[in-house]
């Protein structure tokens, strides 16, 4: 697995954010409307364009047997670090595909859509060796982080977790649960409103929001207001984070009957749910840059590889890319891989041109085939 390209990416992005991306997104009229600096044909030359159409190689099941998989850490010397939704476990996987439990998260409770959800390491995980983690409890969704230690045996290999933030609402559906670190070295948050619409709507609540925070879990200067983690509202329920290579951030969120979305994520944006699902053209909300009928999406996790938007899709069982021109499509949304590998949960971008993808047939509502689920190594252009 190609994974000193994944540290070399990480580099450009921190290059990225030295040259003037303070914020995590790209600079942002009042009201969501993309800066000319942002706006408008790609500053690269079109010869650095992705193509329209674009090219899915399954290389290898990198691992199988996996129950429930959700969130999905890399780690620097190759191996991946992976959550069991419903087990409330992180498990090692080796480059070789080699399983290894670390341990059990104490204080998960599934259910429903929750339980232990997203998974991201410290930006400083060389000297800290932190593991972040997103999780429902008894009372609430919550952040914490926990010591990996791999001296220790396995199945013992995690250390208590520290709470960063408390007080997501939790609910049998809509838990968000995606978490990663950006550029700047914060830690972005996707929430779902759990059902209740109006959370979306309220800035006092964290649900239905992206929050944006230090590692420690406090407000970050340059979100809206001083006091607080909320980045952006409106959401329904985030499933997927990722910025492109100039340090734009996107989201990918379910809709409810008519239109899931792809995202340009702001400072203060409002994305208008429930007052409006998908492109509404509304005054004071951010229309999605794409929409999917439900059927073909539903979708959760987002990567950034190869000039272009991957996307897994769970009930739409495919993987849609969406090339990129700046901070507009470059062309129609392709899907790849439709209906073979059953519902998709994660995309993980590992090098220029690959990808890590999870299947979800185990979360109680895919039909499980033998082997599954399974993590596919992919070669993309």
């Amino acid at each position: 697995m190609r994974r000193p390209a994944v540290r070399a990416l990480l580099a450009a992005s921190a290059l990225v954010l030295a040259a003037g991306c303070t914020s995590g997104t790209s600079p942002r009229l009042p009201g969501g409307t993309p800066s000319t600096a942002t706006s408008g044909p790609s500053a690269t030359s079109t010869a650095q364009l992705p193509p329209k159409k674009g090219s899915v190689k399954v290389v290898r099941t990198l691992a199988d047997g996996l129950k429930s998989p959700w969130g999905v850490a890399p780690l620097p010397d190759g191996g991946l670090l992976v959550a069991s939704r419903d087990d409330g476990t992180v498990t090692r996987i080796d480059a070789a595909g080699k399983k290894t439990l670390l341990g059990t998260v104490t204080g998960v409770k599934p259910g429903g859509e929750g339980g232990l959800l997203g998974l991201a390491l410290s930006p400083s995980y060389a000297s800290d060796h932190l593991v972040y983690a997103y999780f429902t409890t008894e009372s609430d969704n919550r952040v914490a982080r926990m010591l990996y230690d791999d001296k220790r045996p396995a199945g013992q290999q995690l250390g208590a977790p520290d709470t960063v933030l408390r007080g997501i609402p939790k609910g049998t559906i809509h838990n968000g649960g995606r978490i990663a670190f950006g550029p700047d070295k914060m830690l972005y948050v996707g929430t779902g409103e759990t059902g209740e619409r109006g959370l979306a709507q309220d800035k006092k609540s964290l649900g239905g929001k992206i929050l944006r925070m230090t590692p420690d879990g406090q407000p970050v200067h340059g979100n809206p207001e001083a006091d607080s983690v909320v980045y952006s509202y409106g959401h329904r329920n985030v499933q997927g984070l990722a910025w492109d290579d100039a340090g734009r951030l996107w989201a990918s969120e379910f809709g409810q009957d008519t239109w899931d979305e792809l995202n340009l994520i702001g400072p203060g944006e409002n994305d208008g749910w429930p007052l409006v699902e998908g492109k509404g053209n509304k005054p004071g909300f951010v229309d999605p840059v794409e929409q999917w009928r439900t059927a073909d999406a539903s979708p959760s996790g987002i990567a950034y590889a190869a000039g272009s938007i991957w996307m897994a899709a769970l009930r739409g069982e495919r993987l849609w890319r969406i090339p990129l021109d700046g901070a507009k499509p470059l062309a129609e949304p392709e899907a790849f891989l439709t209906s073979q590998y059953g519902r998709l949960r994660t995309v993980i971008a590992t090098g220029p041109h690959t990808l890590l993808l999870v299947t979800s047939a185990t979360d109680g509502r895919g039909t499980p085939r033998p082997g599954d689920d399974r993590i596919l190594e992919l070669d993309v252009t």
